[in-house]
C-alpha cells in the first residue's frame, strides 16, 4: 500500500489483462490499494502508472462552484459539494461543454477534448483547472 495525498486517482495500465481482473481504489484516508485477481503480479518494470497528485486549493472549487451555478441557472442558496456531479444538477453533455469554456475563460487555461470529458464533478473540473495553471505556471 502507498500513501498519497490526491483527490483523484486514475489508473491506466499500459499492458491488456485479459485474463485478469484489475482494480484500483482509493480511500478518502490517502490509502490506494490496487489488486489482481490472478496469481501472478505482473511486472511493475514493464507497467506505467499514472497518479494525478495535484489537489484543487478551495478558492478554485468555489470559484466553480459560482461558474456552475451561473451556467446552469441554479439560485444562489443551491448547495454545491466538490462531489456534486454536473449530472445531478441536470446538466446535459451541451451544458457541460459550456461549464467547461466558461472555466478556460475565468482561469485563462485551455482544457483538451480528453481532458474535459473526464469532468463530471466540481472536484474534478477544479484538480485539472489547477493542474493546468501549474503546468501554464511551469511553462513561462
Amino acid at each position: 500500500m502507498a500513501s498519497v495525498s490526491a483527490t483523484s486517482l486514475r489508473f491506466q495500465p499500459s499492458f491488456n489483462l485479459p485474463t485478469t481482473t484489475t482494480q484500483a481504489s482509493y480511500r478518502s484516508s490517502g490509502i490506494v490499494s490496487l489488486g489482481w485477481t490472478r496469481r501472478s503480479f505482473p511486472c511493475l518494470r514493464s507497467s506505467r502508472f499514472r497518479i494525478c497528485a495535484v489537489q484543487a486549493q478551495p478558492e478554485t472549487v468555489q470559484k466553480v462552484c459560482e461558474i456552475v451555478r451561473e451556467q446552469l441557472a441554479l439560485p444562489a442558496e443551491s448547495e454545491l459539494t466538490p462531489e456534486t456531479k454536473f449530472s445531478a444538477l441536470g446538466a446535459d453533455s451541451l451544458d457541460t461543454v459550456e461549464i467547461v469554456m466558461s472555466l478556460e475563460e475565468a482561469f485563462d487555461i485551455n482544457v483538451e477534448e480528453e481532458g474535459s470529458e473526464n469532468i463530471t464533478t466540481v472536484q474534478e473540473a477544479a484538480d485539472l483547472i489547477e493542474k493546468l495553471v501549474q503546468e501554464k505556471g511551469g511553462a513561462s
